[in-house]
Order: C-alpha cells, then sequence, then structure tokens
C-alpha cells in the first residue's frame, strides 16, 4: 500500500514564500491562490476569494463605482474578460 506523501493532497492549504518576500496562500482544492505580506495577510485574502467563489459577498453597487471614482454609465470600449460578462 502506498502513503500518501505531502504532494498527494487535495484539500488544506499551502504557503510559499514568494522571491520579493511576500507570501502565497492556495487553496489545494480549488486551486485558488491569494497573496500578502505576512502568512496571516496571505490567508485572510484567500479567505475572503473563497467566500466569493461560493457565492458570498455583496454586489457592487453603483455608489460603490463612484466612490472608486469610476462612472457607473460608463460602459467603456474595451471588451471585458469572460469572467465578468
Amino acid at each position: 500500500m502506498a502513503s500518501a506523501t505531502r504532494d498527494d493532497r487535495t484539500d488544506g492549504v499551502v504557503f510559499e514564500q514568494e522571491a520579493d518576500g511576500s507570501i502565497t496562500a492556495k487553496d489545494l482544492e480549488t486551486g485558488l491562490a491569494r497573496g500578502g505580506d505576512t502568512r496571516a495577510e496571505a490567508l485572510a485574502q484567500l479567505a475572503e476569494v473563497l467566500e466569493l467563489e461560493a457565492g458570498g459577498g455583496e454586489p457592487v453597487t453603483d455608489d460603490d463605482l463612484e466612490a472608486m471614482g469610476l462612472d457607473p454609465d460608463d460602459e467603456g470600449d474595451e471588451e471585458l474578460p469572460d469572467f465578468m460578462q
């Protein structure tokens, strides 16, 4: 019987130290990853992405767009990426 190795894992989170000193947290089940200056920051960012992937979060409103300096009525000339259509 073969024993499981670290590379065989399909759930949990792994951390990688990047060349610039930042940390990347990767969810092994989904393949989603986020980075930060610390493990805690990277993990918090990853948790947010996983929540959004699962359908959580709130939609962006026109007020949100205006607060970011964007015109909610400006549809732009560029084509949206597939995930935004």
